[in-house]
């Protein structure tokens, strides 16, 4: 599957996605309102209106780009471990993208996803590289629900402390590698 083409921006929906991506990252997902974004860029809350339809339409484009960044991340990581170190290395991309950016990284990935408002097949391909790497639907689910309860339980620090977690992920991509 090509990598889908991106929801087309004006130069100042992108400044509004960025001053919001920024803001997500540096004060989490309580701070993501339009007064905030607007005060970011020194403008009044209403005239991102202009540029969005609401709050969902802002959030919509933040897991766009997650989604898009974690996928290139995903099938650079595939590509470059070949099929045999495939699943290692595709969670240890997993698992590097969701922790460097973790306030996005929940916001992707939690609650309901409003498909309707990304672009078509774009959920898919992000996710092909689980697939590609164990070669059959249920097993890449399996897989991606692996990676995804470690690094959400690794974002929340719930593992009890002295957890050698680069031993569970091995472990995980062992089972998987199978």
């Amino acid at each position: 599957m090509e990598r889908p083409p991106g929801t087309e921006r004006s130069p100042r929906l992108q400044q509004v996605v960025e001053a919001a991506a920024s803001v997500l990252g540096d004060d989490g997902p309580e701070a993501l309102t339009m007064r905030r974004i607007a005060d970011e860029l020194g403008m009044r809350a209403p005239s991102l209106y202009k540029h969005l339809h609401d709050k969902a339409g802002l959030e919509a484009a933040l897991i766009e780009d997650a989604l898009f960044d974690l996928g290139d991340a995903l099938h650079t990581a595939l590509l470059e471990s070949g099929r045999q170190g495939g699943v290692a290395g595709v969670l240890g991309a997993y698992r590097r993208r969701s922790l460097e950016h973790p306030n996005l990284y929940r916001l992707a990935t939690s609650g309901r996803l409003r498909r309707d408002l990304l672009p078509p097949s774009l959920e898919e391909w992000a996710g092909q590289p689980f697939f590609l790497a164990v070669g059959e639907p249920s097993r890449a689910q399996a897989l991606w629900s692996f990676a995804h309860g470690m690094v959400i339980l690794e974002i929340d620090d719930r593992f009890p402390a002295g957890s050698d977690l680069d031993r569970t992920w091995r472990a995980g991509a062992a089972a998987f590698a199978t």
